[in-house]
């Protein structure tokens, strides 16, 4: 499933691609009818995301809310744009440029109060400037689930997938199956702050970074090499002390950890 910076970075692009248009919005699906013709013919004002959610505003109130889920997936391409291939449940047109929205989990017209009903039950979001760690920090304090576990709660961080969950925590020496309530308010401050910068620089690059530049050698970039420190790399040697990197089902998710660096 993308994660919160593949959502940021789509929005950025349909943001520069297709706001301050009218827009020519169908479903050739048929899924998406009726919420097409809400917006289309009306000037898109702004895309933006808040976590894994994706929003489109219009100049008539009406909000288009996209979750990709696990499959849904944009694809662009110029104008004049060719007969739709597949299962389109949603096609905007510009003046210079298209795009196809296939497989969303979810594809519907939202209003304000949606919005509002929708940021409420959601986590901070650390690609927005406006989000306060301490609420995810009181969420993660007063639970005795695990670290590992709470970190994919969307309610607790909106925007964390299984990639950034399992490099925050091994980039800051927190065992996976630490209770929440033991995580002090330092160590928290500083996993945010890091957290913040690298799915800044995943908007940048659209792609999840993570390795320290010392740690991001010539053999890390081979074929078939991960370039992590734990995720998918699971029987490799770490990188930080040669231990051999562990995995196992964590809520019905792979975690990765390195059971010596991540002893606390």
């Amino acid at each position: 499933m993308p994660e919160g910076h593949t959502l940021h970075r789509l929005a950025r692009a349909h943001q520069k691609s297709f706001a301050g248009q009218e827009l020519e919005v169908s479903s050739p699906q048929g899924r998406f009818v009726e919420g097409a013709e809400w917006v289309t013919g009306h000037v898109l004002l702004r895309a933006d995301a808040w976590g894994k959610h994706l929003l489109h505003r219009y100049d008539n109130g009406a909000i288009v809310h996209v979750h990709l889920g696990l499959y849904g997936k944009f694809t662009d391409q110029p104008v004049p744009m060719k007969d739709p291939v597949g299962q389109v449940r949603m096609r905007l047109v510009g003046r210079d440029k298209g795009t196809d929205l296939r497989g969303p989990t979810r594809c519907e017209i939202f209003d304000e109060s949606d919005v509002d009903a929708l940021v409420a039950r959601l986590g901070p979001d650390p690609l927005r400037r406006e989000s306060d760690p301490d609420k995810a920090f009181h969420r993660i304090h007063k639970s005795s689930v695990a670290i590992g576990a709470l970190l994919m709660e969307q309610d607790v961080v909106a925007g964390i997938g299984n990639v950034y969950r399992a490099e925050l925590l091994f980039r800051h020496g927190v065992d996976p199956f630490l209770p929440g309530r033991k995580l002090d308010v330092e160590r928290w401050s500083e996993m945010w702050v890091d957290l913040v910068d690298l799915m800044k620089l995943g908007v940048r690059r659209g792609r999840i970074v993570t390795l320290r530049p010392e740690h991001d050698s010539a053999a890390s970039r081979g074929p078939g090499r991960p370039r992590s420190y734990v995720y998918k790399r699971t029987g490799l040697p770490c990188r930080i002390c040669g231990t051999p990197i562990r995995t196992q089902d964590m809520k019905g998710r792979n975690l990765f950890w390195c059971p010596t660096c991540q002893a606390d």
